[in-house]
């Protein structure tokens, strides 16, 4: 049985061109699609048929489609540098500097402020350049947790000022340190709040100060003395729980203006030897307002603990980096895993342990800064719904990193120059075209880049030569950008209908071709009495037609190509390029490709049709009709190719790639398979010939169509050699056989030779004349001698 299969491929049109998926009724809506969206606004653009929204399409398509370069409307965005100060190189200056700069005359980061004008999809790069300056002013707050515990910690902080002077004296020569305090809040159950407690929250005979929640013992200052000074004169308190009020001190220093912040390296130091109490905890004590966020601190005392819950670590986080504060969490090796996951939720924080006495606290500070400013980290302001933003980083030794990774770089040491490249992305048009500001600046430090986002939204057409009620929409539109936009309510290409008229039987009527029951054919929609042919997937096969009875994609096809790839598909026929002809344009006029070697068309043998030579001679074939397969010497002419390709031997084997890829080989297992000359109809010459080992082979040559084939037998019929074995031996079976014959002769001889001999002998011993008798020389050879003294007696 046969079947058919049928394979069908559904293209939706999301998948197609995403200018003609927008369906855009005006100029604005078409470049908001994507990047390669453009208008065409000449007037006479669209074909019958054709709907508005096909005035959109990718340029390149707009072009082919006729559309003059002048009348598309194609706007790209752009930027400008406002302000572009060069970073500072400055060197660390020992001694007394008198042209020191101030703080905000320090530069980092380069620009500083810049506007881009965005096109939807079509995104915008900048590069801004961070180099860490060299004896950047450093303001360091030590917070520091007085509860009982921390006690013997207190002693050694209290000549903290002027050792952490001198060490950060080494980094920077403009260094202020301030110092604050905290407990807990002051309600039950953190605290006891019995009068005696309130004025002495230790036992025993413990002298300490009344609990509290944050106090600001000193703002930032200069004077390491003052700070030694006021640290001095601290006393611890307590409180009942373990978990601290930290998170409390820490919103207030971000945020209080009484710490003395300056627009410089801010650091904030907390050092502790408990956990923290965090958003939701101030339910225990009766407080459910979450934490404002703001300044609530009255003679450097925070008060109102008792009345806003503890802030949330989200809250922390925002404050921290609204600030531009580094954080260090001196804390003890017990509490060092929990503090460990409270850094990698707060940007640009470090973790040290710290001594059970806090002796370590100017190394683990140092080691502290160090890491925290061996890191830059890029972050952005919150971005306009619809616009994205990627960051690619240059940074040291020539490591680049992407994606997630490209905001930051590591490894930076003071002067070290690194660099980002910054692309900015719009989708649409965000915030109704309005103007937005977003800024991107390091974390931890106070200088940041001001861009301005500027959303092309509308095309320039829409600004000019607009005329509203124009004649050309039948005064219920405005004419721009070459089309009419109808006024509410009306529709048609002129606006010439009522959106509440549109469907009815006389205007259906007129969308009929010959009386025929389809609208529109099927391929399109009524509108206004007038045809609107539907889109296809694919940007470059339409319907038109004042019926859209016509297609550029159903005509005829030859290799698979429409209209051959040599002609336009219009109206459903094949309209040929010059020198082309046939129903698929498949057929060329063109007869160089006839021409033989002598110049002559088709050798003289044949005729030229659509470029390719009809052999009228039937021995001659190729595409010249020049070659003859069965005409003599044409198995001499090939042997040397077909010998090298199939075997691997001649005189060709080194030039065999260059001389003999000529022809198709194909190999068969005997000579029975080759082709036979009425296999085909085309001639096949048989060729038979002999390599220099006197071995044959076997081999045809054709010519079909415009291919040369030749058939080879795989082996060569080589004549088989003298058998080796048996001639070895039958030699020495010869030779031995000889031997004993030769030997079996010998015998026989000698045994004729002896019987003759026996019977000579014989005979003369018959013929004898002597007797036998005693021999008269004969002498015996036995002596008898007899004893004298033997007289027989034993």
């Amino acid at each position: 049985r046969n079947f058919d299969v049928i394979l069908c491929v559904c293209v939706s049109e999301s998948e197609g061109n995403e200018c003609i998926s927008a369906n855009a009724k005006h100029c604005g809506e078409c470049i908001q699609a994507g990047a390669k969206c453009g208008w065409c606004e000449q007037e006479n653009f669209l074909k019958q048929g054709e709907a508005l929204s096909t005035r959109c399409d990718e340029v390149e398509s707009l072009k082919d489609r006729g559309c003059n370069d002048s009348q598309i409307q194609n706007p790209t965005g752009k930027k400008w540098i406002i302000t572009n100060k060069r970073v500072t190189n400055r060197k660390k200056v020992t001694g007394v500097e008198t042209n020191k700069p101030k703080p905000e005359e320090i530069t980092q980061i380069q620009p500083q402020k810049l506007r881009l004008n965005l096109r939807s999809g079509q995104p915008q790069s900048f590069d801004l350049k961070f180099k860490r300056a060299e004896d950047y002013p450093i303001d360091l707050y030590y917070l520091m947790d007085l509860s009982y515990s921390m006690k013997d910690d207190l002693e050694n902080v209290k000549n903290l000022g002027t050792s952490l002077m001198l060490e950060m004296k080494k980094i920077t020569s403009d260094f202020h340190i301030g110092f604050g305090s905290f407990v807990e809040k002051t309600v039950m159950p953190y605290i006891s709040t019995t009068p005696s407690k309130l004025l002495n929250p230790c036992t025993g005979d413990q002298n300490c100060t009344s609990p509290f929640s944050y106090k600001n013992v000193l703002s930032l200052t200069s004077d390491g003395n003052m700070f030694n000074s006021l640290v001095g004169k601290q006393q611890i308190s307590g409180n009942l729980d373990s978990p601290e009020g930290g998170f409390d001190a820490i919103m207030q220093v971000a945020v209080c203006g009484e710490i003395g912040w300056r627009n410089v390296t801010r650091l904030l130091v907390f050092s502790t030897d408990a956990g923290f109490h965090f958003a939701g905890d101030g339910k225990l004590g009766g407080i459910v307002l979450p934490n404002d966020g703001k300044c609530h601190l009255e003679d450097n005392v925070y008060t109102m603990s008792h009345y806003y819950d503890y802030p949330s670590i989200a809250h922390l986080v925002q404050k921290l980096s609204d600030n531009n504060i580094q954080t260090i969490f001196a804390v003890t090796e017990e509490f060092q895993p929990v503090y460990q996951e409270l850094k990698n939720l707060i940007p640009k924080s470090a973790v040290g342990t710290l001594s059970a006495n806090s002796s370590n606290v100017i190394n683990l500070i140092i080691d502290a800064y160090n890491s925290l400013s061996s890191e830059v980290i890029l972050d952005n302001s919150k971005l306009p719904e619809g616009v994205e933003i990627e960051y690619k980083s240059q940074c040291k030794n020539g490591v680049v990193n992407d994606k997630d990774d490209g905001r930051k770089c590591s490894n930076i040491s003071i002067g070290d120059e690194v660099n980002f490249n910054i692309t900015v992305t719009s989708k649409g048009c965000p915030n109704e075209g309005k103007s937005e500001t977003i800024k991107i600046k390091p974390l931890g430090f106070t200088e940041e880049v001001e861009i301005i986002l500027n959303f092309i939204c509308d095309c320039q057409c829409q600004n000019n030569d607009v005329v509203k009620k124009s004649e050309k929409c039948s005064l219920n539109g405005t004419f721009e950008c070459g089309a009419c936009r109808c006024f509410e309510g009306r529709v048609g290409r002129n606006c010439e209908c009522s959106s509440n008229d549109m469907a009815t039987d006389d205007m259906d009527q007129t969308c009929r071709k010959d009386n025929s029951t389809d609208i529109c054919s099927n391929n399109g929609e009524c509108v206004c009495g007038t045809c609107e042919c539907k889109k296809r997937p694919n940007p470059e096969e339409r319907y038109s037609g004042q019926f859209c009875e016509c297609d550029n994609f159903n005509c005829d096809r030859s290799e698979n190509k429409l209209c051959g790839g040599n002609g336009r598909c219009v109206c459903r026929e094949c309209i040929c390029d010059p020198m082309w002809s046939g129903r698929a344009c498949d057929c060329s006029l063109d007869n160089s490709t006839c021409l033989a070697t002598n110049k002559q068309i088709c050798n003289g043998r044949g005729r030229c049709e659509c470029g390719v030579c009809k052999c009228t001679d039937p021995k001659f074939q190729g595409p010249t009709c020049e070659t003859c397969p069965t005409c003599p010497g044409v198995c001499a002419e090939h042997k040397l190719c077909v010998q090298c390709r199939a075997f691997g031997t001649g005189e060709k084997m080194k030039t065999c790639k260059e001389e003999c890829s000529y022809f198709n080989l194909i190999t068969v297992k005997d000579r029975n398979k080759l082709p036979q000359p009425n296999d085909y109809p085309y001639p096949v010459m048989h060729c038979k010939e002999r390599d220099a080992n006197d071995c044959w082979f076997y081999y045809t040559y054709a010519v079909n169509d415009t291919e040369r084939e030749v058939h080879v037998v795989d082996k060569l019929d080589c004549p088989s050699g003298p058998d080796i074995i048996p001639i070895v031996a039958g030699v020495v079976a010869g030779i031995v056989l000889i031997g004993l014959a030769l030997l079996l002769i010998w015998k026989l001889l000698m045994i004729i030779h002896d019987r003759r001999e026996f019977a000579k002998f014989e005979k003369e011993k018959m013929n004898a004349k002597w007797d036998t008798g005693e021999n008269p020389i004969y002498k015996s050879a036995v002596t008898t001698v007899v004893n004298p003294k033997y007289e027989g007696k034993c």
